[in-house]
Parts: structure tokens; C-alpha cells; sequence
């Protein structure tokens, strides 16, 4: 039965193909603006002044939340690591006292978050029931979280997404590393040895729909391939399917100069993380495995 579902983040590298997809099954997809709207399948929110068009959503059935700064938009300073945090707690807070007001309400929330909740772990294996790590981005990803309370308060299904490295040749880090690697400037980060927890954009918007589709799932949901990689496999199978040589690696000391306080946590660290819940729901992954997936996003 078609759904009526708003969407937030609507024009990034998911929420642009889960529209697509909403829409093809027949489903009314609402999306979230910031700018005057322009149609009537637009409504205009406002989370740093606590705004959002309450009347267009009483009849809304699900609610995919995406929207938040790009956590590598810049340099990470004091005042860029606060906007990358209120842009995630300030509009998800808004959103949840929105919806929990609702009468009737909507089923469930799928709410954005990702794998940077469980920091630098080394090769130790993570699910959904692993603690979170320390550090800037699992404080992040933990408030971000905790900001979804109100909705949980007033009975909404609430599923913490929890997004691994998304792979796609329309964006995102796989379209920033191919200039080089295609160069023959692909390399090594750091000692190689950290865990690399990606996921295909094809099973990114497979499994937040398998999500809403499951009224049993609630809580964190890690949406990542059950392969995940080190640096050092992820590199050699780039260059392999590129045809290219994977030889001038990067020390850890150039990509801190290069990036700051953010390469320790997105270039440098990781974390080995495993999709427990989807698999035990048993979603079938289209793209599991790295180099099966590169060949068909590249067309090698």
C-alpha cells in the first residue's frame, strides 16, 4: 500500500535516489526545504530558528531524516564542529517534538547517523550492540542520536542509522578519490591497517526501505557491507580495477597537515563494523563484496 513519507536532506547523494525510489513504488514523498517552497510536495523547515510547517504533516506515514552539514565540509575548528553538530541535534530535536505532537502520528522515524559512533577501534568486530567510542565523532553521532528521544517518548518506531562510507560514482568519497587514483596518486593512508566500513548506494536505499517496511526494527541499525576492509585492501582494489599503480602512500603526518584534527578520525582511524540487524532481518545485499562492487559502480 503506497505511504505518504517525508524526506530531509532530499537533494544529497541518498536522499536524492531514495526519492527516486519512494516514487517509483508509488509512494507521496514530502521533502523537508530550507528555501521557499516551490511545489506542493515541498514544505519549508527552518531548524536554527526551531520553524517547520506543521499543518502538511498530519497525514505523513514515515519519516526519513538525512539532513545535516558535511562532515567533511571543512576544516574541523571550534566553530565548524559546532555547526556540524547543531545542524544534526538543533533540526533533529525540532523534527522529533514535531512529529510527537502529531495526532495521528507517523509509524516510524528513520533517522540518520553513522559508524563514526564507534571511533578507532582497530580490527575489533562491531554490531549494533557495541559501545560507542571516544572522540569527537562518537560524541556527535551519540547526541545525534539522543536527539530522537521526544519521538521515542510519544511511541514513533525510532531506527538510528548508522551509515558506513557510502560508495557511488554520482558522489560522495568514492567520486573524490578517483581523480587521483585514476592519476596514478592512490595510495596508502597512514599504516593501511584501519578498518575501512563502506556500503553501496544501492543497498543504502535497499535497506532503510527493508527498515521501514519492518515494524519489529527499532534502535541502531549499522548500514554497511558485511565485508568491510582495511585501508590497505580497499587502495590495492581501487587501483586494480582502475588499472592503475597504487604506489605513493600517504604518511600520517602529511594527511594532518592536510586535514587537521579530522584525519585522525576519517582518513586514519577506524572501525570493523558488521550489519547484525539487517542480516539477521535477512536483507540480501545487491553489492557485498568490494571489488564485485567497484566494477559494477566504475562499469570495469
Amino acid at each position: 500500500m503506497p505511504s505518504t513519507i517525508l524526506v530531509t536532506g532530499s537533494t544529497g547523494l541518498i536522499g536524492s535516489r531514495l526519492v527516486a525510489s519512494f516514487e517509483a513504488a508509488g509512494n507521496r514523498v514530502l521533502r523537508a526545504v530550507r528555501r521557499k517552497p516551490r511545489s506542493d510536495e515541498e514544505l519549508r523547515w527552518d531548524p536554527a530558528a526551531g520553524e517547520i510547517e506543521l499543518g502538511r504533516l498530519n497525514d505523513v506515514d514515515a519519516v526519513v531524516h538525512l539532513a545535516g552539514a558535511n562532515i567533511a565540509g571543512s576544516r574541523w575548528s571550534k566553530s565548524y564542529k559546532q555547526l556540524l553538530l547543531d545542524s544534526r541535534t538543533q533540526g533533529t530535536r525540532l523534527l522529533c517534538e514535531t512529529l510527537a505532537a502529531l495526532d495521528p502520528k507517523p509509524r516510524v522515524l528513520a533517522c540518520a547517523s553513522a559508524i563514526g559512533f564507534y571511533g578507532d577501534r582497530g580490527d575489533v568486530e562491531l554490531d549494533e550492540t557495541s559501545s560507542g567510542g571516544e572522540g569527537f565523532l562518537p560524541e556527535l553521532c551519540m547526541q545525534w542520536e539522543r536527539a530522537c528521544q521526544p519521538a521515542r517518548d510519544a511511541g514513533i518506531r525510532v531506527v538510528n542509522m548508522r551509515i558506513g562510507v557510502v560508495l557511488s560514482s554520482e558522489g560522495g568519497a568514492l567520486a573524490k578519490m578517483l581523480l587521483p587514483f585514476k592519476l596514478g596518486a592512490g595510495g596508502i593512508l597512514g599504516s593501511g591497517q584501519q578498518y575501512f566500513s563502506w556500503i553501496a548506494l544501492d543497498d543504502v536505499i535497499g535497506a532503510i526501505e527493508t527498515i521501514l517496511a519492518n515494524d519489529q526494527v527499532a534502535g541502531p541499525v549499522n548500514l554497511v557491507s558485511p565485508q568491510p576492509v582495511t585501508n590497505r585492501d580497499f587502495t590495492k582494489t581501487l587501483g586494480r580495477v582502475l588499472s592503475r599503480p597504487t604506489v605513493l602512500p600517504m604518511p600520517a603526518f602529511v594527511a594532518r597537515l592536510a586535514v587537521g584534527e579530522m584525519a585522525d578520525a576519517l582518513l586514519l582511524g577506524g572501525a570493523r563494523v558488521l550489519p547484525k540487524v539487517l542480516v539477521n532481518l535477512g536483507y540480501q545485499f545487491q553489492q557485498p563484496a568490494l571489488e564485485p562492487a567497484l566494477r559494477h559502480l566504475l562499469r570495469k
